[in-house]
């Protein structure tokens, strides 16, 4: 990994040619926290979408955002901007459609973070109550975004060291299982069958899709650490096809393995009968390798949550200061650390409403798994996969003004256009199944997707009103730090 620390180049920056390629890997591979993943997201993916399908889900998942990245990474190398899915908006569509995506955006990852929080608290809360330490989620929660906010508020580079090493950690654990699965055949010989047609289609491949595209959550996250990288240009985008890459063929392999491990006809019906579905790879890790890799998995399911949440608190904090450096919100949140070079306003923000919302649901005693976490988490998934399909869209409309940037119309066009109509379907699908897929009910159901409609709303007044102070900065959203 590459961590660099050069000095910056000017005041009110974020820290210059900080991060290299390695570095930027580990912050976003930890925001997909794959030890988080494969333990909780994808029993029930495939205990709800498609059962032994998932391993091909996850190839086709992987296979479109690969072709999202083609475009992705071609603006990337025009537009250097830590406000990443919103500069692009604001850069293919205009000022009043970036506005929109900044303040989804910023609800996004704010969503993300908060509801991992939940599971953080309630995950920490049952581990040390097995050694007699027996306090409430939300105190769990509380220290957890206090320990985040240390992170947010010092250097980037600092975070990613400790995100590389809990990174690596959980990729050994769960590589360990893998073997051990390899190596003994699983329940009956390993099977190529989860790879078939046949598996893809069974079940409700559409859930299964939308779990594998959450599963992702955190690699688009590349381009947010754009103005602290070095050479971004060629950086950024290596950073995000490795990204990719690494999650997409982990979770392949291990979702194949964990079929194979419980058997292709008996998978579903296992999963089925467990209280908890969260609790299938720690049953297959105690089958396969032994019982004392379990508690090394509870500890490290828990520093994978951690990671997450340093992630998004990170991606959160840089949406912020773009926002009020280029005049969407108040230009106080657009100042970075005088010493640590960090969007430290941004990241006390984001601190406080963390704070607000947690007290607000332990208050009311909402549970911490399937309402703070079920709830927030597919919002901040709806959102995000929106922002991809608004990006997917600029591309084309960025490239057609600026046909010189980019000649392969199938890099600026073509891709482009497949990938946002593939998200802007999934889009559909999770709005309007929002409470069955969330757990929520009644109103809730409605005002929860909501959200986003309202947060957009708000990015497009945000808008107007820079337009109408100040039609140079408005003319300017989107352009980064080069302007």
């Amino acid at each position: 990994m590459t961590i660099e620390t050069v000095p910056s180049g000017g005041a009110n920056q974020l820290r210059k040619n900080s991060l290299g390629v390695g570095a930027i890997t580990f912050l976003v591979v930890s925001a997909a926290a794959p030890l988080t993943a494969v333990a909780g997201g994808v029993p029930l993916s495939m205990m709800l979408g498609n059962g032994p399908g998932i391993p091909l889900t996850f190839a086709f998942v992987t296979a479109v955002l690969l072709l999202f990245a083609v475009g992705y990474v071609a603006m990337a190398r025009h537009i250097s901007n830590a406000g990443a899915f919103y500069a692009y908006t604001a850069q293919g569509l205009g000022g009043l459609a970036g506005g929109a995506a900044a303040l989804i955006a910023i609800l996004a990852y704010n969503a993300m973070q908060i509801g991992v929080f939940g599971l953080f608290g309630a995950a920490t809360a049952g581990f040390f109550a097995g050694y007699g330490i027996d306090l409430p989620w939300w105190v769990w929660t509380y220290i957890g975004i206090a320990l985040v906010a240390v992170f947010g508020y010092r250097r980037v580079d600092f975070s990613a060291r400790v995100l590389a090493v809990l990174v690596i950690l959980e990729y050994l654990v769960v590589l360990i299982i893998d073997a051990a699965i390899l190596v003994k055949g699983g329940d009956s010989g390993l099977s190529a069958a989860p790879f078939t047609p046949s598996a893809f289609m069974s079940g409700t491949p559409a859930i299964g899709i939308l779990f594998c595209f959450a599963a992702f959550i955190g690699f688009e996250a590349t381009t947010i650490y754009s103005e602290e990288a070095r050479e971004p240009e060629k950086t950024v985008p290596r950073a995000t096809y490795i990204s990719v890459l690494i999650i997409g063929l982990f979770y392949m392999l291990t979702s194949w393995l964990m079929v194979n491990g419980a058997g292709v006809d008996k998978l579903v019906p296992e999963i089925q009968g467990l209280a908890d579905p969260t609790t299938f790879l720690f049953g297959l890790a105690d089958r396969y390798v032994g019982n004392g890799i379990t508690t090394v998995m509870g500890l490290l399911f828990i520093t994978s949550l951690f990671a997450g949440v340093v992630a998004f608190h990170n991606g959160v904090a840089r949406y912020m200061y773009v926002a009020g450096r280029e005049g969407l919100l108040p230009k106080a949140l657009g100042v970075t650390h005088p010493v640590f070079q960090s969007p430290h306003a941004g990241s006390v923000v984001q601190t406080v409403i963390a704070v607000v919302v947690v007290a607000l649901f332990a208050f009311t005693g909402q549970d911490p798994v399937l309402a703070l976490f079920s709830w927030l988490t597919n919002v901040g998934t709806l959102a995000i996969i929106l922002l991809m399909a608004l990006t997917a869209f600029s591309i084309v409309a960025f490239f057609g003004r600026n046909p010189d940037l980019e000649g392969n119309k199938l890099v600026t066009v073509v891709l482009p256009v497949l990938t946002g109509l593939i998200l802007a379907a999934l889009v559909f699908y999770i709005a309007t199944n929002f409470g069955a897929l969330a757990g929520a009910e009644g109103p809730l159901a409605v005002f929860l997707p909501g959200l986003v409609l309202i947060a957009a709303v708000i990015g497009v007044l945000c808008a107007l009103r820079l337009k109408s102070g100040d039609a140079a900065a408005f003319a300017r959203l989107g352009v980064g730090r080069e302007a």
